[in-house]
């Protein structure tokens, strides 16, 4: 050790006496037995003994260390007063036995550790180079301020591991301290470098269910065709072939606030949209604002109009205008935002050392060419990933966009696995090689790099099996512009299910590993709890609950007799109406978020016993009694504030047989090649 590790935390050093100094003058020095030391450290050392060549601004000890005060006077430019020495220890002390000393000294063994575990520091530090020791109390171990405006150079492919030692709890302590600092300047250089645009609209009307919603991450990532800048030579064309830009790829990707699972939902570029009207968007300089193109047929206005195909929504509105109809289409709440391009895609692929596809035949595109020459399992670049996910005009499919939809599905399935199997999301050092790449090329809202990592790691942990991709469904035929018309009640029972939880077609049940000899199986709805779950709920004022009676007995005029009430209670009450097929049991649905409004209405049909009451999708604000045959009265609800309990079920098999039986299903557990 050196007297940099044993300093106490902000005690200055006497200054050692200088060369000049005669051998006499230094013997009468006293000697300060507080202090060991201890020979140079071998090669292969932990971090804090490394050596580097004596630096004027930085050196290995604590006195040429940054202290705090030292920290803050570089920042606010005000010099700090000097300490006064401290006093020395007794003399007598130095006179001691150094050998007993010694000889109770236990030497900690160093442990090497595995590269993976330790962050990439490839943006943040420097290479220690030669003799001097360094301590974890000289900053530039873990870096300085990164120019965000630079490339980080990439690994090395030939990189030393580094060794780490098991140490005393307090030098474990400052290491970690260190390390989370690496991994926030790491995400504070990418934040820097991200591309911000505006485009969610989180308080759509066209959000269905917000309540059920509620923890979701719905992510819209699109795939540009702009053949602006880069792009143009990625063999996708010029400007002159195609100005602007276009969403090429629309993949909606649901994660649940339970994180057990991943639905990405593919919509067709050509699907058919109704026209919507848009803030006009400037595709060169990703702004929104009146069109300044003179030779544009909407110059000068600031509002347009989308045409009747989906990809339109970007081409003249941008991320807003495509989050816009997806809203309306899909009825999930968008909450992130990404959109990459060409150049992005294949530098991200590049980034992973290449992703397996697999196909039954070579691969050739009447625009494109050739895209895969031989048949079978291969690992593609970046550049070939970007022709495969792309080709529209194969000659071995008639199918179209949905043959390009189905290959793209089957490449992210290929991706998200290599990435699962090869911890990339717990690896700072893997992370930084796939983002750093591919981030100059995106465009993002409400997405950090932590949000990311976040994501990833979720991911890291849902089986593959539960990572889903569903095609929109449509009626298979193009209209008289030659857009895809979607089935709007199947694609509607579609996103109710993504809402809802629902299994989907093709899901692997990973609670019930099949038997040995048998393939996974699609997982089915657990059966209802016939008593379903007791809940502790309290109630709230009926004049801030909306309550529609429904009747299922038959009886004539039970319904509004229940409703007249409930008015005089003070509830607010929808027109009665009847309910399809009779309930033995008188039930309250409501949906996620209006718990509390579910319980107090409840409360006001507790005889001859409280209700259950059920969660389903669709109903908003509003809170729906039906009475079944064991109904007599409606009673005055407990207190605002009273608690109550209350039998809370959801029953899933209504919704799941709403489900379309032909939906065009990728599971990402799914590794044939058919």
């Amino acid at each position: 050790m050196s007297d940099g590790d044993n300093a106490a935390p902000g005690r200055r050093q006497r200054s050692e006496p200088d060369d000049a100094t005669s051998g006499a003058e230094k013997s009468e020095k006293p000697v300060n037995d507080w202090i060991t030391r201890s020979s140079r450290p071998a090669p292969g050392a932990a971090p804090w003994e490394r050596t580097k060549t004596t630096s004027p601004t930085s050196a290995g000890n604590h006195t040429d260390g940054v202290t705090v005060a030292d920290l803050i006077a570089k920042i606010t430019g005000t010099a700090p007063e000097p300490k006064p020495d401290e006093p020395q220890p007794d003399p007598e002390i130095g006179n001691r036995d150094k050998s007993a000393r010694e000889a109770d000294t236990t030497v900690i063994p160093v442990v090497p550790a595995h590269a993976s575990e330790l962050p990439d520091l490839t943006d943040l530090g420097r290479e220690p180079a030669a003799p001097e020791h360094v301590f974890c109390t000289d900053l530039e171990l873990f870096g300085s301020t990164v120019d965000a405006s630079t490339t980080p150079p990439s690994h090395r492919g030939r990189h030393t591991a580094m060794v780490m030692g098991r140490v005393a709890a307090a030098l474990v302590a400052v290491f970690a301290l260190a390390m989370t600092g690496a991994a926030w300047q790491w995400q504070s250089s990418k934040n820097h470098n991200l591309n911000k645009v505006a485009a969610l609209d989180p308080n759509s009307r066209d959000i269905v269910d917000p309540g059920a919603q509620y923890g979701d991450e719905n992510f819209l990532i699109v795939g540009t065709d702009s053949r602006i800048g880069t792009n143009s030579d990625m063999g996708a064309g010029t400007t002159d072939d195609a100005a602007g830009a276009r969403s090429d790829t629309i993949m909606l990707v649901n994660i649940p606030a339970n994180r057990k699972r991943v639905v990405a939902v593919s919509f067709p570029r050509d699907l058919s949209i109704t026209p919507m009207q848009c803030e006009h968007w400037d595709p060169t300089t990703s702004t929104y604002g009146p069109a300044t193109d003179p030779d544009s047929p909407v110059y000068g206005m600031d509002k347009v109009y989308t045409e009747t195909k989906l990809n339109s929504a970007y081409a003249v509105g941008g991320p807003k205008c495509l989050v816009k109809v997806i809203q309306k289409l899909s009825g999930l709440s968008v909450n992130r935002f990404m959109a990459v391009d060409f150049a992005g895609f294949a530098k991200m692929v590049d980034a992973l050392g290449g992703v397996e596809v697999c196909s039954t035949t070579p691969l050739e595109d009447y625009e494109l060419g050739t895209v895969l020459a031989n048949a079978g399992r291969q690992v593609v670049d970046g550049h070939t990933a970007l022709q495969y996910v792309r080709a529209r005009q194969v000659t071995t499919e008639t199918n179209g966009d949905y043959g390009r939809i189905k290959r793209q599905q089957l490449f992210l399935s290929s991706l998200l696995r290599s990435l699962i199997s090869k911890d990339t999301f717990f690896s700072l050092s893997k992370l930084n090689n796939v983002v750093n790449l591919f981030i100059n090329d995106s465009y993002v809202d409400n997405i950090q790099t932590k949000d990311l990592v976040d994501l990833g790691q979720s991911v890291q942990g849902v089986n593959v099996g539960r990572i889903t991709f569903v095609t929109v469904p449509t009626v298979g035929y193009a209209d008289e512009y030659g857009n895809e018309v979607p089935r709007t009640d199947d694609m509607r029972s579609l996103f109710d299910a993504i809402i809802n939880d629902d299994p989907l077609p093709e899901e692997k049940n990973v609670d019930a590993p099949p038997a040995p000899g048998t393939l996974p199986q699609a997982a089915v709805p657990a059966p209802d709890d016939t008593n379903g779950e007791l809940v502790d709920a309290v109630t709230t004022s009926p004049g801030d609950i909306t309550v529609r009676v429904s009747n299922s007995t038959g009886e004539d005029g039970l319904a509004s007799t229940a409703a007249s009430d409930l008015q005089q209670h003070g509830f607010n009450v929808d027109t009665p109406d009847d309910y399809p097929g009779p309930l033995d049991s008188t039930t309250v649905f409501f949906s996620s978020g209006n718990e509390q409004a579910a319980a107090t209405v409840a409360s006001s049909f507790a005889v001859p016993a409280i209700p259950a009451i059920e969660r389903v999708s669709g109903m908003g604000n509003v809170v729906r009694v039906v009475l079944g045959s064991d109904f007599s009265s409606v009673n005055p609800p407990s207190p605002s504030g009273s608690s109550v309990q209350v039998h809370v079920v959801h029953d899933r098999s209504s919704e799941t047989s709403h489900l379309p039986e032909d939906l065009t299903v990728t599971n990402a557990a799914d590794t044939t090649c058919e």
